[in-house]
């Protein structure tokens, strides 16, 4: 059988939604609204399983077949028919739910690729013998023949998502290399060209010079229609010694669907401003153009307090092996008021929190832009995952100049609060039934802090076509340096363009460290109703959730490659490391034995000293993740030095990043032979020195992991 990590365990929790009540309260015309603009979603969403491997549409149309013919009762007598046992039987139906939840064969937490856990020559005959097969025998015939191999198949490329030798991706064709992505991007930057709907194939010719075609999400291919700002791009190129070929008509038929159930949203709109959003995502998604959708981004973010809430297009790039190019996603969802007025009246005290974040006031917006912010019980959440929190438009020159909308998806948090006891791994016995009871409210205030001061805080320094500067270049200095700034962003750069595969970790480790360091304030906690003894509990928890979560993190790095799968687990090892280091006995790491008698670790954190020590360090950190983001400082070794588990803790950061320098050793021991967690091991052992037994008790997991996303 497969590894444990690479398949899914049949007690696995499935978590329902609840959205009834929030919907029985819409108007019939806001009902149809919603309706449409879902189905919307839903069709869109079907892009993700072509944005993933290779089989992942074949394996969605194979499963959709089976079901459709028969439902699971049915199918189960059929599987035991066949010789499944009831565990097989149960499996399969956790691979098909996890098939439907990522969108696709690979964890969108994580990026792993998961298998069945049974053989495959029984859920062959499964298949063969359905009454699916039965019906079209060389329809299902042949999905089995082009998905069953790479369905079950773990060879080293395929086990996790990236680009050449690192891994799978369906963005980029097979034969493409970082420096292939590297070059597009460049290209892209030159003709202002935006990669959030594009994927690139490469051709080599007979000359052996490489020719390569960006592809635009579009439902028109070649026809040229009058007027349309897309027309003038649709050409070739010739770029750096290469060939580049700009089409479109990626994800045509789907996208077709998209834009009729758009139209039929439209007759339904409660404002001008939904009209005029709807109108310029069905231009966005006709044409190919990013430009449409930013002109629509830009009518949805003054689109304020909807009753009903959506976004849509291709928005996050955390799959994008380079960063850049933006996963399908669509939402929509329905007010929750009484969660709501407290982000409201978190939103109305942002200006003056702003003031208390560790850098200079000309790292600010000129003026701040006030953002809706609501909770949300989600309707409809099509793509490869629900977050918990959003903060969008992506767009950077939108962020800076028109604003952006916060949103908190309440009954997903609902479902996060849920925590068995006997879950909670690496904390102390003590800790366990504080943390179970303040883990909603902390998590609650940590979404409404990352979002609206963590993702939408900061000024990008920009010289735009013109020439002309967004700062003083005369006076704004440096608070890392000392110095004026020497770097910005040029025109047609972005942040996603230029810090590439780490910008997604980077922004979400800044995120996550302005949500720890201002949850200290009293304001921010009264403003959420606690005070006292409670607000400091509140603190602990938020503080102690993000300490475990960095220990939770190593399951998400992958040695071989030398790389993190997930950009919010990076952050939050990287949070980790920042703690740890700032040292005095704030958080420590110690080796235990678990009650199963294998190696265990347990985490503390010192709660006295959170603000005596924590927040100077994450003060620190924070300033100078402020400075290197927005003035575009050149520091990448460092950043990603910080997040390397094989270095020493003294190898990751100087000790300017330190309250203190305690003496680390220089060298890491190795890390054994642990399947699961050898990077506990590292951990231990930079922390405590070399450790005779490994750390690699494998992590049980809770059945949701929360991630924030911006």
């Amino acid at each position: 059988m497969a590894d444990t990590q690479y398949i899914l365990p049949n007690d696995i929790g499935v978590s329902s939604l609840d959205c009834r009540e929030a919907f029985r309260l819409l108007l019939p015309t806001e009902r149809l609204y919603a309706h449409h603009l879902s189905r919307a979603a839903w069709y869109g969403g079907l892009a993700v399983l072509l944005q993933t491997s290779p089989e992942a549409p074949y394996i969605y149309a194979l499963l959709s077949r089976l079901f459709r013919a028969q439902d699971p009762d049915q199918l189960r007598q059929h599987a035991l028919a066949e010789g499944l046992t009831e565990e097989e039987y149960q499996a399969f139906l956790v691979y098909t739910a996890g098939v439907y939840s990522n969108m696709g064969n690979y964890k969108s937490f994580g990026d792993t690729k998961f298998v069945p856990n049974l053989p495959k020559e029984k859920l062959e005959r499964v298949i063969l013998g359905s009454k699916a097969a039965e019906q079209h025998p060389e329809e299902v015939g042949g999905l089995w023949q082009t998905c069953g191999e790479l369905m079950f198949s773990l060879e080293s490329r395929l086990r996790h998502l990236g680009l050449g030798k690192e891994g799978i991706t369906t963005y980029f064709s097979g034969n493409c290399t970082m420096e292939d992505a590297k070059l597009a991007q460049d290209f892209l930057d030159s003709q202002n060209l935006s990669a959030y709907n594009t994927r690139l194939f490469k051709e080599v010719g007979q000359d052996g010079k490489p020719c390569y075609e960006v592809r635009l999400a579009s439902v028109l291919s070649t026809e040229p229609i009058l007027d349309s700002e897309m027309n003038s791009k649709l050409k070739s190129y010739e770029f750096q010694g290469s060939n580049f070929r700009v089409t479109r008509g990626d994800y045509a038929p789907i996208l077709q669907k998209v834009v009729e159930h758009l139209e039929k949203a439209k007759a339904y709109a409660a404002t001008s401003h939904q009209e005029q959003m709807l109108a310029q995502y069905i231009e966005s998604f006709t044409h190919g153009s990013i430009e449409a959708h930013k002109k629509g981004s830009r009518f949805w973010i003054q689109d304020k307090a909807p009753i009903v809430e959506s976004y849509i297009g291709f928005i996050e790039s955390y799959r994008d092996p380079f960063g850049s190019r933006g996963e399908f996603e669509g939402f929509v969802a329905m007010v929750n008021k009484a969660m709501s007025a407290k982000f409201e009246r978190l939103v109305a005290s942002a200006e003056q929190l702003l003031k208390e974040l560790p850098w200079p006031p000309a790292f600010e917006k000129d003026k701040f832009l006030t953002p809706d912010f609501t909770s949300l019980d989600v309707l409809t959440f099509a793509g490869s995952g629900i977050p918990a929190g959003i903060n969008i438009p992506n767009y950077d020159d939108l962020r800076q100049t028109e604003g952006f909308k916060n949103v908190s998806l309440g009954n997903v948090l609902a479902v996060a609060y849920a925590t068995q006891r006997e879950k909670l791994t690496f904390l102390e016995e003590e800790d366990k039934d504080l943390y179970i009871r303040w883990k909603g409210p902390s998590f609650d205030v940590q979404v409404g802090l990352h979002e609206l001061l963590g993702h939408g805080s900061g000024k990008l320094f920009v010289q735009d076509e013109k020439g002309t500067f967004n700062f003083d270049q005369e006076t704004v200095i440096n608070p890392e340096t000392g110095e004026q700034i020497q770097s910005w962003y040029r025109s047609g750069e972005t942040w996603d363009s230029k810090f590439s595969t780490i910008a997604s970790s980077y922004e979400e480790c800044r995120a996550e460290s302005v949500g720890l360091y201002l949850c200290l304030n009293p304001q921010v906690l009264e403003i959420f109703g606690f005070e006292g003894a409670d607000a400091e509990d509140v603190v602990y928890v938020n503080w102690l959730n993000m300490v475990r979560a960095g220990l939770l993190a190593l399951e998400f790095y992958t040695p071989e490659a030398s790389s993190w799968r997930q950009a919010h687990m990076q952050a939050r090892f990287v949070i980790l490391r920042v703690l740890l280091e700032a040292g005095e006995g704030l958080v420590t790491v110690t080796p235990t034995t678990g009650s199963d008698g294998r190696p265990d670790a347990q985490v503390h954190l010192d709660r006295n000293k959170i603000r005596t020590v924590g927040k100077p360090a994450l003060e620190r950190f924070l300033r100078r993740l402020q400075a290197q983001k927005y003035s575009f400082l050149s520091m990448r070794p460092q950043l990603l030095a910080s997040s390397d588990p094989s270095l020493s803790a003294s190898q990751r950061m100087g000790p300017s990043w330190r309250r203190s320098s305690p003496s680390w050793p220089q060298l890491m021991p190795g890390s054994g032979s642990a399947p699961v967690k050898p990077h506990l091991a590292r951990l231990e052992a930079d922390l405590h020195g070399p450790s005779p037994t490994p750390l690699n008790q494998g992590c049980k997991w809770p059945p949701f992991c929360p991630c924030l996303r911006g």
